[in-house]
């Protein structure tokens, strides 16, 4: 019967882990199916284009739960499962390798999928994006050879993974070149004054930047790539390429079931969908602001708080996720922690040390404080989020000043009752 279907949640990343999670802490007695397309337990994707990357490490260095712990909390995992369709009228998802499985609600945490290079050559050997843990795995055994070889490691895209790769690539010795079709790193997140200190860090470490560099072609021999052409007719020789331009929302089943989608599933501050038997949470979302507009965040907090609020929604209960976005990337020894959204700025100070790079940036927009990028400033981070979830802002000038206490601010609205 119906009644007796399971909550079932298509993939087993940090969103759909939460979602069954918190759904049990939400008192959910019911079965639980967990769907994830992968051979293995849930992992942590952020390692991948990290530490773990440069280092090989093990696959139980990257588990987010074990087996043991989700059948602790009578949650079944199930491995190796496609799902090639939802049918919202007879409640049930369709697996590729079995037969439908019935749903009383579900929940879709598909993450999103890289972007791919639509030009000639890009599905040449050597040509790599950066997914899941076979990825990784492929990514590095590629520029450990390209090392071995001397061969150059070509990364096209200077945002987050692209440069997390280029830092990886460097510390096993392998020769990189970034090509970036912007005029600066990381442009669509970060101010030039940020942009311009990690230039500097990956130039002082040996990379070899470009930018305004377009690429037209993937160059091959015998199948295999050996160069990148760009525009302006340059080539670039590669031993292998790493493609690290974005991802894409893979929200491909919710558009054929009918779900409501614009740059990925519409949800609320809920999680909930179009449908009012299904939520989604995570990278495959985009959610619906107060003054309409869509906004998409990739972070492990958005999968995290999506989960929380996802499964609320599935009991029927609300917890809206409104708290202030936060993300971070590791280059080299220098942490990267930004929190808050800076579109809009009309005015960015620092304080630190711009030469280690140890400074923190922070953005106005009319003299209110929007958002906070900080290089190696652990405090200032965590001052700045506490700052931003009470709404609260430092002048222009107390931000710059290395000598105000942001933390006083914080201590003023405690004792005014804020």
């Amino acid at each position: 019967m119906q009644s007796q279907a399971p909550i079932v949640i298509l993939g087993a990343g940090q969103a759909g882990v939460q979602i069954a999670e918190s759904l049990r802490q939400e008192g959910f007695a019911g079965r639980l199916l967990l769907l994830g397309e992968e051979p293995h337990a849930p992992y942590q994707r952020p390692p991948l284009s990290k530490r773990w990357l440069a280092e090989a490490g093990s696959l139980s260095a990257l588990s987010l739960r074990g087996p043991d712990a989700l059948v602790r909390r009578q949650i079944e995992l199930r491995l190796e499962t496609r799902i090639t369709a939802i049918d919202r009228v007879r409640r049930e998802v369709h697996p590729s390798n079995a037969a439908p499985l019935s749903y009383a609600k579900l929940a879709i945490a598909t993450g999103a999928l890289p972007r791919t290079l639509a030009v000639p050559g890009a599905s040449l050997n050597g040509v790599l994006a950066l997914r899941g843990i076979a990825d990784s795995l492929a990514i590095g055994a590629a520029i450990r050879r390209c090392a071995a070889e001397q061969q150059p490691v070509v990364v096209v895209g200077g945002g987050f993974i692209g440069l997390e790769v280029a830092a990886s690539a460097r510390k096993l010795n392998a020769a990189v070149t970034v090509l970036e079709g912007m005029p600066r790193l990381m442009s669509r997140v970060t101010a030039p004054i940020v942009s311009e200190a990690f230039t500097r860090l990956h130039r002082s470490h040996g990379v070899q930047l470009l930018f305004g560099a377009q690429v037209t072609e993937i160059v091959g021999r015998e199948g295999r790539v050996v160069a990148v052409r760009t525009a302006d007719g340059q080539e670039y020789p590669a031993g292998c390429v790493v493609v690290g331009i974005g991802v894409l929302p893979d929200d491909v089943l919710a558009r054929a079931a009918g779900l409501a989608c614009e740059r990925g599933i519409i949800v609320d501050d809920c999680s909930r969908t179009s449908d009012p038997l299904i939520v989604a949470a995570g990278d495959c979302t985009a959610r619906r602001m107060p003054d309409g507009e869509l906004l998409r965040l990739e972070s492990v907090q958005n999968a995290v708080e999506q989960g929380k609020a996802g499964a609320a929604a599935l009991m029927d209960r609300e917890r809206p996720f409104r708290s202030t976005p936060w993300f971070w990337s590791d280059q080299y020894d220098v942490k990267l922690q930004m929190v808050g959204l800076s579109p809009g700025y009309d005015q960015v100070v620092t304080r630190g040390d711009l030469s280690k790079p140890a400074f923190s940036a922070f953005y106005f927009a009319a003299g209110r404080l929007l958002a906070v990028d900080s290089l190696s400033r652990i405090a200032d981070h965590m001052q700045s989020k506490r700052l931003l979830d009470r709404g609260l802002s430092p002048t222009p000038e107390q931000a710059a000043d290395p000598l105000f206490d942001l933390q006083s601010l914080l201590k003023e609205a405690t004792a005014d009752g804020a």
